[in-house]
């Protein structure tokens, strides 16, 4: 049983950490790695809203979801729109981005154990006998309430559906009066405020640290790599394959090999299945 929850947990956080780089990519075929960062952001400014500010928490929850949503909105707009379609640029610059975010914030001496987010509930309980706290499980319920209402978004607003479109073929929805750049900015302001849902309810349970946010891009992409990159609902099935195999893997072997099976995933899958689970572009490219 332990196995069983403490899975599931797992799977539901690898896919509050995927889902919103799964999102831009799909919708932009911009691979945003400046991902990580935005989520330690996220942690940062939540952080200075409560205990440099005197925020309210859920208020200052509120306003650091927004503002890394500008701050998203932001790196495309001046930044990532610039080099878009050329692959190589876009990888480099984005992470160029989330490079001098994150070590920026160990220069000016954001380190250690002192920055911390409180629990949104205190104490545990127990399910079948295993013992979890609250904490996780309001991350497994708010982790299925979002993939839920992204799924209906996607499928009756009009933005959603505007997303989709350009998903699906972007020279189509352009001669449909979609206007992409403007989708992509969206896109990439909601894909980053994704990444802060997930920073906001996983950081309670650890520390807010600078090497977060190289941890959560390298599972982020596993993640979207198995499940086959620009297929969100690819991402959440993967994430339920690499977060049992962690578990397992934690369980027989050792915590300390968590990361070595995210890693093991990306090389697996790019040998035997590049596109991924849910990916057609590879088959299509063979195909022509």
């Amino acid at each position: 049983m332990d196995i069983l929850i403490y899975g599931t947990i797992n799977s539901v956080t690898l896919a509050l950490y995927a889902i919103g780089f799964a999102m831009v990519y799909g919708v932009s075929r911009l691979p945003n790695f400046a991902h990580g960062a935005l989520y330690v952001v996220s942690g940062f400014i939540t952080w200075s809203f409560l205990h440099l500010l005197g925020v309210n928490y859920l208020l200052s929850i509120i306003l650091a979801l927004i503002a890394t949503a500008i701050i998203g909105a932001l790196i495309y707009r001046f930044v990532l729109i610039r080099v878009r379609g050329m692959e190589i640029s876009e990888i480099i610059a984005s992470y160029a981005i989330g490079l001098a975010i994150l070590e920026g914030f160990r220069w000016g001496g954001f380190k250690g154990l002192t920055y911390t987010l409180p629990a949104f509930i205190e104490g545990s309980t127990e399910i079948a006998g295993v013992s979890v706290d609250y904490q996780r499980l309001l991350v497994v319920g708010i982790g299925a309430a979002v993939v839920g209402l992204l799924w209906l978004f996607t499928r009756y607003t009009r933005i959603g559906l505007a997303m989709r479109g350009m998903a699906q073929d972007e020279r189509a929805a352009l001669m449909l009066g979609i206007d992409s750049d403007l989708i992509a900015v969206v896109a990439m302001g909601f894909g980053s405020m994704l990444a802060a849902l997930a920073a906001v309810l996983l950081l309670p349970l650890g520390n807010i640290v600078v090497e977060a946010g190289y941890n959560i891009l390298i599972l982020a992409i596993a993640v979207c790599i198995v499940g086959g990159l620009g297929s969100w609902m690819g991402a959440v099935l993967a994430a339920f394959l690499i977060g049992f195999a962690q578990i397992l893997t934690v369980v027989y072997l050792g915590a300390h090999y968590q990361m070595v099976v995210a890693l093991l995933a990306i090389i697996l899958t790019l040998i035997l299945r590049p596109s991924g689970l849910f990916g057609q572009q590879k088959e299509l490219e063979e195909r022509v």
